[in-house]
């Protein structure tokens, strides 16, 4: 299945991630047959640094080569950065997507170089979903098997009606969607401005305990909408984040209607990297970035420094500098400071004090790969799956099961499940110890849910697990804004424009999700890496056309809000 639900079975208008921080078309714009923009034929073929070959720098440098410089890519762990599915060693195909792994289909501009790639996507396992079949929620020591939220208790009706109250009552729910359905641009503004000084300094939880809706309710019920959540599973790690992060999420349905790309997802940057554009200036046909990398990336980067004659030299760790004019640098934020070396004069103060302040939240998972797809059983006693998709307060908080389909013979592929999947806290949890305990931990735990399932039985190959904190190219797995951020993030997002900053600060460039509204969300990092784009674009000495004009173009008339200093 191609482009999941561009156009809803219910008739009405889509609900994309359009705005509502800034609300510009994205997936408009690298749609339009006129293309991005034009540079002054001086300039093709210039060579512009970029750092970081995930999905972020990999679009970029895709849009980049189109217009007719040469990306230069540098990478220092892996293409793909946090899009990055591990194969079961000896199988063919048989993956574990240990950072991005379900992708909202409001995420247009993604899946506009997911189609590009002719990559087949299916609707991913979340709980109360007809992918995951049946899903099971274990909560002090109580045990619930549903097929839709009516199976559970009415306990659950009631949280999740009183999510819904709340998100209409607390921030016009209803309307800011409609908006956006619309891209109704003035009423999209006005009524998501409202809300920026309202919610910035205030938390998620603040939001939930102060609602009307749970207000009526019991702790029990916040408790419980802390622990399963809504769409996609526990929030609870989310509570202390500003609740504009939140509102972010739901009004643009980053929480629903949810994708995994069959295969893995790393084949979108990967295949970024080896397509031939239908269309491409000043290369010649059949050129791509494979092709003008002969093959492989520059190493990572160690030293970004400002050249003698105005340009930028950029050292990788094996000691090679290299000067360009410009630098796009789509790593996290905080290796700035610990694993590269960046001359502080190349950013503001300001933009420092935001670079610095970003906050990244623990993420740990850890897949094993089972014979079949065994869960599909029917416990002869109540008719019911042998297992379940499952949420729960025990140490595994969340377990999904992946079927990988079926061979054309009718025998079962081995199936994969994430036996965990847990943030912060709970991942924090899981730090210390190796994949071994890790595996033991989690299905001690999943024995207390299902005491009749042998799931060890079922294991084959090795384990594979992963703490984004702990890879010293990451130093966590997504930014959770915290209150009062909005500031730091309002600079880092509109960092591309650069025609009002000192000399000094141009032509260095920030993308990537923790730059976005939407960190975790890979729609983030493709619409900054475009805003960046658009940036170097202007940089170079080129524009926008009249008949498509970009990010940069009109970012002064419906950018993000300022808040006062």
């Amino acid at each position: 299945m191609r482009t999941p639900n561009r156009h809803p079975a219910d008739g009405k208008k889509p609900i994309t991630v359009y705005g509502p921080d800034f609300p510009f078309a994205f997936d408009d714009w690298i749609e339009h047959p006129d293309g991005l923009g034009v540079l002054p034929s001086e300039s093709h073929g210039a060579e512009v640094a970029i750092v970081g070959a995930g999905i972020a720098g990999m679009v970029a440098a895709y849009e980049l080569m189109k217009l007719g410089l040469k990306p230069v890519i540098y990478e220092a762990s892996k293409m793909g950065g946090r899009l990055r599915s591990q194969t079961f060693e000896g199988t063919d195909g048989i993956i574990a997507e240990l950072g991005g792994m379900r992708f909202p289909v409001s995420s247009t501009a993604f899946y506009h170089y997911v189609d590009k790639l002719g990559l087949e996507t299916k609707p991913f396992p979340n709980p109360l979903t007809g992918a995951s079949g049946s899903t099971v929620v274990d909560l002090e020591g109580q045990t619930y098997y549903a097929e839709k939220l009516a199976d559970l208790p009415a306990l659950f009706q009631e949280v999740a009606d009183a999510w819904a109250d709340a998100l209409e009552d607390g921030a016009r729910f209803g309307d800011i969607q409609q908006a956006i359905r619309d891209r109704d641009v003035p009423r999209l503004k006005a009524l998501w401005n409202a809300l920026v000084p309202l919610w910035d300094d205030r938390t998620f939880y603040d939001f939930v305990a102060t609602s009307k809706a749970f207000a009526k309710l019991s702790f029990q019920h916040r408790e419980i909408f802390g622990q399963v959540g809504f769409g996609t599973g526990g929030w609870d790690s989310d509570f202390p984040n500003s609740m504009l992060e939140i509102f972010r999420v739901v009004m643009t349905n980053c929480d629903d209607h949810q994708h995994l790309v069959v295969g893995g997802v790393s084949q979108v940057p990967l295949g970024i990297w080896r397509h031939v554009p239908e269309r491409c200036v000043h290369w010649p046909a059949g050129t791509s970035l494979s092709g003008l990398h002969r093959g492989a990336t520059r190493s990572g980067v160690k030293k970004i420094a400002r050249a003698s004659d105005g340009r930028f030299s950029v050292t990788d760790n094996w000691g090679d500098e290299r000067q360009y004019a410009a630098v796009l640098v789509t790593c996290q934020s905080w290796l700035l400071t610990t694993q590269i070396d960046v001359e502080e004069s190349l950013f503001s103060q300001k933009m420092w004090m935001a670079l610095d302040r970003t906050r990244y939240m623990q993420a740990s998972k850890t897949f094993v790969m089972v014979d079949r797809p065994f869960w599909k059983d029917k416990d002869p006693e109540t008719g019911r799956d042998l297992m379940s998709m499952t949420l729960t307060d025990r140490l595994t908080r969340g377990t999904y099961l992946f079927d990988n389909g079926t061979f054309a013979n009718g025998d079962d592929k081995p199936g994969v499940i994430c036996l965990s999947y847990s943030w912060m806290s709970d991942a924090l949890k899981m730090l210390p110890h190796p994949v071994e305990k890790r595996v033991k931990l989690a299905l001690d735990a999943l024995k207390k849910i299902y005491p009749k399932v042998d799931i060890a039985g079922h294991v084959i190959g090795d384990p594979i697990t992963i703490s984004w904190e702990a890879d010293p190219h990451f130093l966590g797995a997504f930014k959770g804004a915290l209150p009062g951020h909005y500031r730091y993030n309002q600079r880092m997002y509109g960092h591309f424009m650069q025609q009002n900053m000192a000399d000094e600060h141009r032509g260095i460039f920030i993308a990537g999700d923790d730059v976005s509204w939407t960190p975790a969300w890979v729609e983030g990092a493709v619409q900054t890496s475009l805003n960046a784009v658009w940036g170097i674009m202007k940089h170079f000495g080129g524009h926008s056309l009249p008949s498509n004009p970009g990010p940069g173009d009109v970012f002064d008339e419906i950018g993000p809000i300022a808040l006062p200093d």
